[in-house]
């Protein structure tokens, strides 16, 4: 036992080399500077809107507990992966440590699932905003919105911690390139020289779950708010409620195509080509998106975005 285990170990590669757009060098320059900005404009606006969620008194609301922890989840994907690819595409050497890229797999793959049942309670809470107006505060009180949250978080960390697991234990036989951006469960196991039967059906079953069973609620929520808002008489009264789901199902449809083709298919027919840069979107554009959707569509987000500022330059000018 002790000897299999010790030429495990020696089988697995020190490191990965990430190939990103190295076969594009010319391509390098420009994707570095779209990423870094990118990645500041992702760490600014989700910060403002955890900040001003947090410090106005007015968005102490249920759907602004889950907007936080969105945001704050997109804080961690862009972290957990760009600053990784802005050091390769800087430099020559475009590896990752073993452990790091384990690392790195395992946070993504927790977040994801988070996000795709955090985005389900968003659902229910619209619906029951737009369906139960009467009822709203005493369905959605706090400590449900927080145990939605803390369902969603364990859920996504017990889904991440069984790939781990099976996939830390597959052996690459000296096979230490992947043409990605950054360490994914599919490249892995696209990677690995064994059978990797049993870890393509335990993705697809667990990812199943948490991506179709989520969305399928999401669907089927907006199905109800479809059929009530279709009821209210004044188009400025329909107009409002869909207003309040805009944003959500604008986020929703950023975060779900992608995953859906990268996820929903099996790793033997993975194309690492294209799912380059598909990850790429949603490790980046999507966290960099969704603040500016929630604020520029949100009319309470923009009135306590003008408020925090206002009280910002009262404080300065008194000072």
């Amino acid at each position: 036992m002790r000897g299999d285990n010790q030429s495990f170990l020696e089988d697995l590669p020190k490191d990965f080399i990430l190939l990103g757009v190295s076969d594009r060098p010319w391509l390098e320059r420009p994707l570095f500077v779209v990423l870094l900005v990118s990645y500041i404009l992702a760490m600014l606006g989700n910060i403002a809107i955890i900040l001003v969620s947090r410090l106005d008194p007015q968005l102490h609301s249920p759907m602004y507990i889950f907007l936080r922890h969105l945001s704050f989840l997109d804080l961690c994907y862009t972290t957990t992966t760009v600053p990784q690819m802005l050091v390769n595409m800087g430099s020559s050497r475009k590896t990752i440590s073993y452990g790091g890229c384990t690392t790195q797999y395992a946070i993504f793959h927790w977040l994801g699932c988070t996000e795709c049942i955090v985005l389900a309670a968003m659902a229910l809470d619209r619906y029951v905003a737009i369906c139960e107006p009467l009822r709203y505060a005493v369905i959605m009180h706090r400590s449900l919105c927080l145990q939605l949250v803390a369902v969603a978080w364990l859920s996504g960390f017990g889904n991440s911690l069984v790939q781990v697991v099976l996939t830390v234990q597959l052996p690459f036989c000296g096979r230490h390139v992947l043409n990605n951006f950054f360490c994914e469960v599919p490249a892995m196991i696209k990677l690995s020289c064994a059978d990797t039967a049993m870890n393509d059906a335990t993705l697809a079953v667990l990812v199943a779950f948490f991506v179709l069973v989520p969305l399928a609620l999401i669907l089927l929520s907006y199905g109800f708010i479809t059929r009530a808002v279709l009821r209210i008489h004044t188009s400025k009264g329909r107009h409002k409620a869909f207003g309040t789901c805009s944003s959500h199902l604008v986020v929703v449809s950023l975060f779900y195509l992608p995953a859906i083709y990268m996820y929903l298919q099996p790793p033997s027919s993975y194309s690492q080509e294209q799912g380059k840069f598909i990850s790429l979107f949603y490790s980046i554009i999507t966290p960099t998106l969704n603040p500016f959707i929630y604020t520029l569509r949100n009319k309470d987000v923009k009135g306590a975005l003008r408020r925090l500022l206002k009280g910002q330059n009262r404080e300065a000018h008194g000072n």
